[in-house]
Formats: C-alpha cells, sequence, structure tokens
C-alpha cells in the first residue's frame, strides 16, 4: 500500500513538473494554453495534497508581503466604478499570478528541475525570436496600428511584436530573456555553454532592436552596466560601442533613440500627459485608489490632454504610478518591497552559492528584474497578463534557489556535526 503509494505520488510530481515547464514555455506564445496547463498544474498539486492529507504549505520569505499585496489589491476593489468589472479581472488575474508563483516553488525542488524549467523559459524565446525575424523580413503594416508617428520617422515601416501584442510588449520580454542569457552566459563553466547563451544573447539583441522601443534599448543599456558592476567591469566597455553602433547604424535607429530627448515628439508627449493625469488620480485617491484594473474606466475624467471621449487609454505607461494609482500608495509599496526583496535576496545568495549554473541564473534574475524596474519608468508591460506572469515566474525562481541553498547550506552543518 504504501509503495503504491509512493509510485502515484512520483507520477503526480512528474505530471506537475511536466505542466510547469510547460507554462514557463507557452507563456510568450499562448496565454490560453499557458493558463490551461496552469489550471492542470495547480488541480494535480491540489489531489497531490488530498492523497497526502498533508495540506500544510511551506513557509517563504515573502508570504507575509504577498498576502499584504493580495488584500490591498482585494480592498481596492470597494472603490472601483465598476466593482463588477474590477472583482472579475481582480481573481482572474491575481489567481494566476499566486497559483503561478506557489506552484513553483512547492514543486520545483531539485537542481535538475529547476534547470529543465529555466531551459523551457530561454527555449520559449527562441521561436518569439524567429517570428519576429520573419516579420521584420516580410513586413508589417504598422501605418494601422498607430506605433509609429508617421511624419516623425518617415523612414520607419516596420516595428516586430512577434507573438505579443505591441513592440514595447516584446522589448520587455526580450530584455529579461536577455539579462537571463547574459547571466547564465557569464557564469557556466563548459566553453559550449557560454557560446550558447552568448548567441543567443546577441540574437535577441537584434530582436530587440527591431522593435524600436526607445524604453527597452536604455533598459538593455542599465543591464549591460550592472553586469560591468556586479560581474566583469569590462562589460562596460560595450556599453562605449553604442554609440559607434548608432554611427553605423540606419538612420532609423538613431532618429528613434535621439527622439528621446525631443519635446515635441508624440509618444513622449502623450507620456507626459499621461503621468499627470495619474499623479492628479493619485493625489485624489491615495489610500485604496481608483481600484483594481479600473484606470481605463478612470481616465477620462482626468483627460487633460487627448479629450477625446472615444479613446480609451489601458495604463500609464509607468509601472510605478499605474500601481499607484489603482491600488494606492501603501499597494505600490508592497509591490515595491516585494520586488526589492526578491532581487536583495538573489543578491545574497549570489555570495554563497558557489556552483556556476544557480549563480548564473541568480546573476541573470537580478538583471531581468532590475531591467523590468528602469523600463517601469517609461511604460507598464506589467498590463500585459503574460509579463506580469513572467515577473511571479522570475520571483518564484529565486524561491527556489533559496530554498535549495538553505537546504545545501543546512546540510553542510548536519555533515560537520556528524
Amino acid at each position: 500500500m504504501h509503495r503504491a503509494y509512493d509510485k502515484t505520488e512520483r507520477h503526480l510530481d512528474c505530471i506537475i513538473e511536466h505542466c510547469i515547464v510547460a507554462v514557463a514555455f507557452f507563456l510568450p506564445l499562448s496565454v490560453n494554453f499557458s493558463t490551461g496547463f496552469l489550471i492542470a498544474g495547480v488541480a494535480f498539486w491540489l489531489l497531490k495534497m488530498l492523497l497526502s492529507r498533508n495540506f500544510m504549505l511551506k513557509r517563504g520569505p515573502f508570504d507575509g508581503l504577498i498576502a499584504l499585496f493580495i488584500a490591498i489589491s482585494a480592498a481596492s476593489i470597494l472603490v472601483s466604478p465598476d466593482m463588477n468589472y474590477s472583482f472579475y479581472n481582480y481573481y482572474h488575474l491575481m489567481g494566476r499570478y499566486i497559483f503561478l508563483y506557489y506552484l513553483v516553488i512547492h514543486n520545483i525542488q531539485t537542481p535538475e528541475q529547476l534547470k529543465r524549467l529555466v531551459w523551457s523559459v530561454l527555449g520559449s524565446a527562441v521561436p518569439v525570436m524567429l517570428y519576429g525575424f520573419y516579420q521584420y523580413l516580410f513586413g508589417v503594416d504598422i501605418a494601422v496600428l498607430e506605433w509609429v508617428d508617421g511624419e516623425q520617422f518617415p523612414d520607419l515601416k516596420v516595428r516586430v511584436f512577434s507573438t505579443l501584442q505591441n513592440p514595447n510588449l516584446l522589448a520587455g520580454f526580450l530584455v529579461m530573456m536577455m539579462a537571463l542569457a547574459c547571466g547564465l552566459g557569464c557564469k557556466v563553466r563548459q566553453a559550449s555553454r557560454r557560446l550558447l547563451f552568448l548567441l543567443l544573447f546577441v540574437l535577441l539583441g537584434i530582436c530587440l532592436g527591431l522593435t524600436y522601443s526607445r524604453g527597452a534599448w536604455v533598459s538593455v543599456a542599465f543591464v549591460v552596466g550592472l553586469y560591468g558592476v556586479l560581474y566583469n567591469k569590462k562589460a562596460l566597455w560595450l556599453l562605449i560601442l553604442i554609440p559607434i553602433g548608432l554611427f553605423l547604424a540606419q538612420d532609423a535607429f538613431t532618429e528613434r533613440l535621439m527622439s528621446i530627448f525631443n519635446p515635441t515628439d508624440t509618444s513622449s508627449t502623450l507620456r507626459i500627459a499621461l503621468w499627470e493625469s495619474t499623479l492628479a488620480m493619485i493625489a485624489d485617491n491615495p489610500v485604496l485608489g481608483i481600484g483594481w484594473g479600473a484606470y481605463w474606466l478612470v481616465y477620462p475624467q482626468y483627460d487633460f490632454f487627448i479629450q477625446d471621449a472615444a479613446t480609451t487609454i489601458f495604463h500609464a505607461h509607468n509601472m510605478y504610478l499605474n500601481i499607484a494609482a489603482e491600488i494606492g500608495i501603501p499597494g505600490l509599496i508592497v509591490f515595491l518591497l516585494i520586488l526589492c526583496g526578491h532581487i536583495r535576496t538573489a543578491w545574497l545568495l549570489i555570495n554563497t552559492v558557489n556552483e556556476g549554473w544557480p549563480a548564473g541564473l541568480l546573476l541573470g534574475l537580478i538583471s531581468a528584474l532590475a531591467g523590468l524596474a528602469v523600463s517601469g519608468f517609461t511604460d507598464f508591460i506589467m498590463f500585459n497578463v503574460q509579463m506580469s506572469m513572467l515577473f511571479w515566474l522570475f520571483n518564484a525562481l529565486i524561491v527556489v534557489v533559496w530554498r535549495q541553498g538553505y537546504q545545501m547550506k543546512t546540510e553542510r552543518c548536519l555533515t560537520k556535526k556528524m
């Protein structure tokens, strides 16, 4: 009987792991597929707990903050102009994020499982990148999609977005994948693996350039600078190559980047106007905000710039202002504590984990989350469900390494005592 139960538990563990790996792979490809595998993974996890009659969850370092974030976000629904919509949006999205986070940290327990999951994450970037190249080669009519000011950028005809909804989302995804590939490439010992990660980094960087996303370009420059500070100062030389690359690049690249400093650029002007409107929302609703997911409902009341009722603005193009507007300043503070807490944990772990793979993974995760934090000043890519799920997945990976590092440290202490 006991032997039969052990066999069943092993089968369930295998199924749950495969579901998690599938979620990670399909995340940028299909939100429906990834959600389906997430539901399946959670269902099998609950079945495993039911069969073992063990419903105790392992304590993590951020459980309290996450519970507080869930509670504050739920409370904001009470002040939403459409409580039914906010509640529907809340339980659909928050459920995805939290279930994914805890599914990963409770069921990815060995270094081998962690490696398979990370390979799945990086593997998902390959079809995304290839489809981006396909779009560039065969063309995408961006004039219809209104992603570019045609008068200011007449030479810019194609902006790739691949499997994601727009170029900025693709760019945010690519920055995080580049950071992960670079971290692993810096730390792994095998020369062939290093070459593979370097090649992936370069190809992802080329695809990133084709998004023409200025904020993401700044983010990846920050990531490179961060590697120079944290890992090897020689990486800082790459920043010197940027102006040389711009000199040799197409005019469209140079014009697009330099437009950051152009006050007449329509995109920059719109962002500043949205930030002013969002600050007004925060000033009027500082504690609970305007309601979870309710930005597009409330914006018309604060439309100081567009003044067109037919135009719908879904987010503030600033992660920090958007979060503060929707769930209040306390909610933003808790979110920042969660983000910074995971980054700090990863940084402390790097100094204790000597092995190449986990150290490289942690370095990549730190840079990916830092890149996300930088891009948050000019955009809010976590408005997208897939990017938010990726954010929570990366945080979960840090906790998985933390658990494994803690276990290894405990085992070493026990071995010394024996």
